[in-house]
């Protein structure tokens, strides 16, 4: 892929004044309607194939939508971490210990729609969930996801409104899952670099990137 040419901030509000598609028909006549297999996968229920997508992911994103606007947060345990019950429309979701930062609840109290799109380890196909959900502390819940004796903090009830697998192609193009050749260094500066810089310098960089293996280890649960 070529390198993109400068563009300066002029000319760059001038290319957006003239080329944005601001109407459903400009994007229609860009690309195009569906096909019938883009729209027969959506469901409003969790289909046995796409509960077996839910069962193998380890890994998830949720998106939320509140008044500071839109959140999107990593979400990952062992596959299967998310339950469907036997309605086929309810989703069951841990939230495990984080940073207190609790973005997504904030924004499901505030708003209750949620989306989540489940990622498979090797697999290209992705699956999205759109929905509704409340946070549920019912002990009957919580101990529904006990790990290493403690439960989560609370969990996501999620009713599903609309489920569909995504095709492989991002993953593809991306290469997400295509193995790094042993010795590749990390391409990005480490959390505590991040921090320190993002400080300029006043917080300790060095000594949080030394210690966090160990306290993520004991925090995980």
């Amino acid at each position: 892929m070529t390198a993109p040419r400068p563009v300066s901030p002029a000319n760059a509000a001038a290319l957006a004044s003239e080329h944005t598609i601001r109407t459903l028909a400009q994007l229609e006549s860009l690309l195009g309607t569906p096909s019938n297999a883009a729209v027969a996968k959506e469901l409003p229920r969790v289909h046995p194939g796409y509960r077996a997508m839910i069962e193998a992911s380890p890994f998830a994103v949720l998106a939320t939508q509140g008044p500071g606007g839109l959140d999107a947060s990593p979400r990952g345990d062992p596959a299967g971490f998310v339950q469907v019950l036997d309605d086929d429309q309810t989703l069951l979701l841990p939230e495990r210990r984080g940073n207190h930062r609790a973005d997504s609840l904030r924004n499901i109290v505030a708003d209750p729609r949620v989306a989540l799109l489940f990622l498979i380890p090797g697999v290209g196909e992705t699956l999205r969930v759109n929905g509704r959900a409340h946070i549920s502390v019912a002990p009957e819940l919580l101990a529904r996801f006990v790990v290493s004796g403690k439960p989560p903090q609370c969990v996501l009830v999620i009713t599903a409104e609309s489920v569909y697998f995504q095709c492989a192609r991002a993953i593809q193009r991306s290469g997400l899952w295509n193995p790094l050749p042993p010795g590749t260094p990390r391409p990005v500066p480490t959390p505590g670099a991040l921090l320190s810089s993002i400080t300029q310098g006043r917080f300790d960089g060095e000594t949080y990137d030394r210690e966090l293996p160990a306290r993520q280890q004991a925090t995980l649960y």
